[in-house]
């Protein structure tokens, strides 16, 4: 009807396209609901969705490989994390209080899996996030100050509330990556949060980074009012394989 049609046209217009439903929540409501308990269901609905959308954009802009959540994960692999600390982790208070978490530990004990389902939390918490391996980040930085893109780079990632560095220990960076690298941190110091996961112990971070000096300062930057969580124990991913068999 030309009604219908005019309802579609000013709901686009004022982007609001929930209220294209009102017929569907004139027959859901009771036969004596009036018009104003109409309104404020189609407000409702349109304040889900954007809610709904937004949430949807900040995990794609966060780029996770992959979607973990805390509800998948099996907390009895975590021998020396109390399952009731990773609960007071999901509240995200941490990225509210500017701290990080430096999660250390061999392979295949659940530290992208615990780093990720963080990371998918403090999106639904409303925080912008960035998920890149350190590898990745490293390239990136190098790649846009070539391209004169470094200072656009640096402010995306200024920007997120929390960045996520995983696999900080797999390959060794060289003096223009380690600068780089470490001047992220260390705009990040106090003013927003960073998630790290690593198999080294701080005395091995020599084997990435060139500087001792360098290596000294990253460390005191990122352990500053930070969570420290110990994932040795047995293997996350073999436990998992095991149970899911």
């Amino acid at each position: 009807s030309a009604i219908y049609e005019g309802i579609k046209l000013y709901a686009k217009i004022l982007k609001m396209p929930t209220f294209t439903q009102y017929q569907d929540v004139i027959r859901q409501l009771k036969p004596n609901m009036g018009l104003d308990e109409v309104l404020l269901e189609l407000m409702k609905r349109e304040c889900l969705s954007r809610q709904d959308n937004q949430l949807r954009r900040r995990i794609h802009t966060a780029r996770f490989p992959v979607t973990k959540t805390l509800e998948e994960l099996n907390m009895s692999c975590f021998e020396n994390i109390k399952p009731t600390f990773i609960q007071q982790l999901s509240s995200c208070d941490f990225v509210k209080k500017r701290r990080n978490i430096i999660m250390i530990g061999p392979p295949g004990t659940g530290k992208t899996h615990l780093a990720i389902s963080l990371g998918m939390k403090a999106c639904a918490c409303g925080y912008r996030v960035l998920f890149r391996t350190a590898a990745t980040i490293a390239n990136e930085l190098c790649e846009a100050k070539d391209a004169y893109r470094l200072s656009k780079l640096e402010t995306t990632i200024e920007k997120a509330d929390l960045l996520i560095l995983d696999e900080l220990s797999y390959l060794s960076f060289n003096h223009h990556q380690s600068d780089l690298l470490f001047k992220v941190v260390s705009e990040r110091s106090e003013r927003a949060s960073i998630i790290v996961t690593t198999n080294l112990e701080f005395s091995r971070w020599t084997e990435m980074f060139e500087s001792e000096t360098m290596v000294a300062a990253l460390v005191d930057r990122l352990t500053f009012k930070s969570h420290l969580l110990d994932m040795n124990g047995s293997s996350y991913r073999m436990t998992n394989a095991v149970v899911n068999d």
